[in-house]
């Protein structure tokens, strides 16, 4: 077991994960470059709130994977609709367009784990404003 002096590991309270605040959704961070020494994993607990959503995007150079906590989720895949509830996860490959909408009446709760965390392009590429996604959920 390592030493409490280690720089390896670290272990990450609620009271201390990273919080972002984005339009619609807040993040808490609780892995990811900067915050545990030499990771190439970033781990997120994600909420939105009803009617928000991550809209249609994608991870050029990562995969995801997806737990729900808590809520109901619609998940799109490209353009296939699925609903996840509590307990359900979903395995994302690099580059495939996806979205999660809050589809309940409570807060959704979810994880999200994506690797490699060291690339070199963008994380995430938003691609809601354009065809087909644009005109999917009408």
């Amino acid at each position: 077991m390592p030493s409490a002096s280690n720089a390896n590991w670290r272990i990450v309270t609620q009271a201390e994960a990273e919080v972002e605040q984005l339009p619609g959704k807040t993040h808490f961070w609780h892995c990811k470059p900067g915050m545990v020494a030499e990771t190439n994993l970033m781990f997120v607990r994600a909420q939105l709130p009803p009617g928000e959503a991550h809209n249609f995007h994608h991870h050029p150079e990562m995969e995801e994977i997806l737990y729900v906590l808590s809520g109901v989720a619609e998940q799109w895949i490209e353009k296939e609709k699925r609903i996840m509830k509590p307990g359900d996860s979903i395995y994302l490959p690099t580059g495939i367009v996806h979205a999660t909408f809050n589809a309940g009446s409570e807060t959704l709760d979810f994880l999200a784990i994506l690797s490699p965390a060291k690339i070199k392009g963008p994380v995430t590429v938003e691609v809601a404003d354009q065809e087909p996604w644009r005109s999917l959920r009408k």
